[in-house]
């Protein structure tokens, strides 16, 4: 029972001389040291950035185009073609091409914006002669 209370004394003695400052692992609060805060800004480097100009062209709010080609190249059997007009938001067009299995796949397209897009495809069986 004596061993208990000398241990006792002896851990609170040690929080004591902690608590106060006067010696022991604990800091206290009587040491403490304050140092002006420096504040170092780096040195600012200064590059030269090239200015893009960009071109940008002009809306126009009622397009109007029309195009065509056709391609029909007898030594490799290729044979496309397509034509296109738009006036404004109305598009009207149609293109063909030759499938694998010899028949011809033409597409009549239409695009508006009460409508959507609307095609229709018609299959031709291939001409022998």
């Amino acid at each position: 029972m004596a061993l208990a209370v000398i241990l006792l004394a002896t851990l609170f003695a040690t929080a004591a001389v902690q608590c106060t400052g006067t010696g022991g692992a604990g800091v206290g609060y009587s040491h403490v040291q304050h140092h002006p805060v420096v504040h170092h800004v780096p040195a600012v480097a200064h590059t030269h950035v090239p200015v893009v100009h960009t071109h940008v062209e002009p809306y126009d709010p009622a397009p109007h185009y029309n195009y065509a080609y056709t391609v029909n190249d007898h030594s490799t059997g290729d044979s496309h073609s397509q034509h296109e007009s738009r006036a404004g938001d109305v598009v009207h067009g149609e293109y063909s091409l030759v499938d694998p299995d010899g028949h011809r796949r033409t597409v009549h397209y239409t695009a508006d914006p009460h409508n959507g897009f609307n095609a229709v495809v018609h299959r031709t069986a291939p001409h022998h002669g």
